[in-house]
């Protein structure tokens, strides 16, 4: 399913504007339900300017009318003009953070790595949208701010999706399972060593 641009800011729009419910505006904006309750409750501290869906040719007032009169329904998107979709692909790249947010970055990281030890160094600053200095630092305790920093879940702060986190964590494990694996084959079948092969030969002499 094709996402709208900017689906923050059309989330919010769609909470501010319309009697969708949470889910129909979660799934139609790919943002995970809390994310979608978060704006809602301005949580992150800052307003997120509403954009129109309607204005930006993304939903028609028909389609959300018929999402509205029935919650089960869910929201298909318009197709793009072909100056949007060129536009998304010129501004697609990497991750802004909003300044104010900037902050919270290192408590993020700490939370990824508390929690999900899996996760490669590349792997939380894709997700986080970091340098690879910052996470050895913090994962080295060397961190200027390690000694008051709290865990804070990066999808509640709006670093990263629920499905960004939960695919890269997926991915984690399949690797760590996976060099498990090999490990416990390379033990189970290493060769034996020189004094090893001829005590063995000298046995089968006996």
């Amino acid at each position: 399913m094709n996402t709208p641009l900017m689906p923050k800011a059309t989330a919010t729009w769609l909470i501010e504007n319309t009697a969708l419910t949470f889910e129909q505006i979660s799934e139609f904006c790919a943002l995970h339900i809390l994310e979608v309750q978060s704006l809602a409750d301005e949580v992150y501290g800052i307003k997120i300017k509403g954009c129109n869906p309607i204005i930006s040719s993304q939903l028609t007032a028909e389609e959300i009318q018929r999402c509205e009169a029935d919650p089960k329904a869910r929201l298909k998107i318009s197709k793009l003009p072909p100056q949007l979709v060129k536009k998304a692909k010129k501004t697609s790249g990497k991750k802004y953070t909003p300044i104010a947010k900037r902050q919270d970055k290192p408590d993020a990281i700490f939370y990824l790595i508390k929690k999900f030890p899996e996760l490669q160094d590349a792997q939380i600053c894709k997700l986080i949208g970091t340098t690879k200095t910052t996470v050895q630092a913090i994962r080295t305790k060397n961190h200027w701010k390690i000694t008051s920093m709290r865990d804070i879940d990066p999808v509640i702060s709006g670093f990263c999706s629920q499905s960004e986190l939960d695919s890269t964590v997926a991915k984690a494990r399949a690797r760590m399972e996976k060099k498990e694996i090999v490990e416990t084959y390379s033990h189970d079948n290493k060769p034996l060593l020189k004094e090893e092969t001829l005590f063995a030969e000298s046995e089968d002499n006996i």
